[in-house]
């Protein structure tokens, strides 16, 4: 069985690993800074003036926001693969 480009990448070396992780975890941090009360905002905007707030830019908007949070879990995930990577090269 092949080995995934990711799981090579990841087992190279360790210091790319750690390198990899805090760039993972700085993307998470920059994505998910202050994403629920824009999300809270928006939502509430939208309920406020209904179809005319989406016109407005209210649904880019959204679309958006969800994107900087389909980009914070995919950094999360990146995260947790390198935490996963490190923890068994320090155990052995």
């Amino acid at each position: 069985m092949p080995v995934p480009p990711i799981r090579r990448l990841l087992t190279t070396h360790w210091t790319l690993t750690l390198l990899i992780m805090m760039a993972a975890a700085l993307t998470f941090g920059l994505s998910t800074l202050n994403l629920y009360a824009l999300v809270q905002a928006n939502i509430g905007l939208i309920a406020r003036h209904g179809t005319m707030a989406l016109l407005d830019g209210g649904l880019l908007q959204t679309l958006e926001l969800l994107a900087y949070g389909l980009v914070g879990v995919l950094a999360y995930v990146v995260v947790k693969a390198c935490e996963r990577v490190l923890v068994e090269r320090l155990l052995g």
